[in-house]
């Protein structure tokens, strides 16, 4: 058997295996066995019992993975997603219930209403960085809208995709939820098939290929991507309260997050100060060896640890590479690099060039707000857009000026942990939003229904279109 043979011999029996699973889950759904709300109570309790039951394993999983903290693993992905998880069974009937709606004149007498029906089978690709949150929060709201699920978790974070593999099974419906695990072949076969929607969170080249396999069957996607989310730093900003807060949100698992701070604008006049004060913040929370400290994460693998190393130390095609104002210290074998701190940054530089994730942070002086937001609209729009000021109107002028996923003033970070707010891309960094009611929606169809009465039907209204019926109607529509 050739290289060849053998290569269609596998994608063949890879797409068989899919092909069954999907048809499974789809025979689950088109009996129904979702729709009822005891149901999708049921199966979001058992999310909740998971996380609580096999919070040990979880934890431990993060940790061989991305050397994730406890503390860090527990907030960011286990307890996060518990809340998700509660916060939906708390609101389930509310938000799954009809919405009555006002007609117009026209369509009197009659009613109408807004049915959320679930989409169907929907397939869930987890990113490795937040390898729990980011798989178990799209599940939950596939769940909720009543929708069968596969979930598949990356294979870059074996340890946790191994964990769900084992866990999914025990607390959830298995004619409803499937794990699958593998690599890119078994990716690539799941996404040969017909989805009803597809929710995947990635980079914005994986996103485009999901785009395009679900072009196929128009297939609706959410697309939970990335980008170079920039901070505005004002003069008018408290600098040392600014530099806490993006050297927190920037360290968070190592840099390795979809809405970490990218790189920092900030005026010129106040440059030096606040990379002064990023230095101390840094030290704070990490002392002046972050290798032994306990609360800091590595590198997910190899290839990514080469990749940022390579922004650090990078050149672009103007020769100049950036100054390391703070740290630049890496070692191999553990995949760790230091918190990094880098400035005399060139427009043409690596880490200019791409979404950073990881834990170098470059600095760039401007001479204005507007020099700044003229900057940020040069580029994709970003995930998230973060903006220091004490000054109100600054903080307007970003907002009004600019576009991105979701924007956090005087912060960074905190916009995704508000339910109420719909966390979501726009253009490069992505299409649609969860958290909350939101993640309900992502999985379900808005249905439009009206009701007429039979009891009132004048004959007029089929009458032929004669000039006073159409004065008539004429004036109706004008009043609506």
């Amino acid at each position: 058997m050739t290289v060849t043979d053998q290569a269609d011999t596998t994608r063949r029996e890879l797409d068989e295996q899919a092909a069954a699973v999907v048809a499974r889950l789809r025979r689950t759904f088109e009996e129904r066995v979702t729709r009822p709300l005891a149901w999708r109570r049921a199966q979001l309790e058992g999310l909740d019992r998971l996380l609580v039951e096999g919070e040990e394993e979880l934890l431990d999983a993060l940790r061989q993975d991305l050397g994730k903290p406890r503390i860090e693993g527990w907030s960011t992905d286990v307890a996060y997603t518990r809340s998700e998880v509660r916060l939906l069974h708390r609101n389930l009937e509310r938000w799954t219930a009809p919405e009555r709606v006002r007609l117009p004149l026209l369509s009197l007498p009659g009613s109408g209403r807004i049915v959320r029906e679930p989409l169907g089978v929907a397939l869930i690709i987890g990113p490795w960085n937040y390898p729990v949150q980011l798989v178990l929060a799209p599940l939950a709201g596939a769940l909720a809208a009543g929708c069968t699920a596969v979930v598949k978790p990356s294979e870059v974070a074996p340890a946790t995709s191994a964990a769900l593999a084992r866990l999914v099974p025990r607390y959830l419906d298995e004619r409803a939820v499937a794990v699958v695990e593998g690599g890119v072949p078994e990716t690539t076969a799941l996404l040969r098939q017909r989805w009803d929607t597809i929710f995947y969170t990635g980079n914005s080249n994986v996103g485009r290929v999901v785009a395009r396999a679900a072009a196929e069957h128009l297939t609706p996607v959410t697309l939970e991507l990335g980008g170079k989310s920039p901070v505005i730093v004002d003069r008018s900003a408290r600098i040392d309260v600014a530099a806490r807060r993006i050297a927190w949100g920037k360290l968070l698992n190592a840099g390795q997050t979809c809405v970490a701070p990218d790189h920092v604008l900030v005026h010129e006049s106040v440059h030096d100060e606040l990379v002064d004060r990023l230095a101390d913040a840094i030290r704070s929370m990490y002392g002046d060896d972050p290798s032994r400290s306990p609360d800091y994460a590595r590198i997910v693998s190899d290839r990514h640890f080469r990749r940022v190393v390579g922004l650090i130390d990078g050149a672009g095609p103007s020769g100049r590479r950036p100054t390391v104002a703070l740290g630049g210290e890496r070692d191999p074998e553990d995949r760790y690099v230091a918190p990094t701190i880098l400035t005399d940054v060139a427009d043409d530089a690596p880490c200019m060039a791409e979404e950073i994730f990881g834990p170098v942070l470059p600095v760039i002086p401007v001479r204005d707000v507007d020099e700044a937001i003229e900057r940020v609209n040069r580029g994709p729009k970003p995930l998230a857009l973060y903006a220091f000021a004490e000054d109100r109107a600054v903080l307007d002028r970003v907002v009004d000026r600019t576009s991105s996923g979701g924007v956090c003033l005087n912060h960074v970070v905190f916009h995704l942990t508000a339910p109420s707010l719909p966390f979501g891309g726009v253009g490069e960094s992505g299409m649609g939003a969860y958290h909350g009611r939101a993640s309900i929606d992502a999985f379900s169809h808005r249905r439009s229904v009206m009701t007429k009465p039979t009891r009132v039907d004048p004959p007029v209204a089929y009458a032929p279109f004669t000039a006073l019926k159409q004065k008539v109607l004429r004036a109706v529509m004008s009043r609506m």
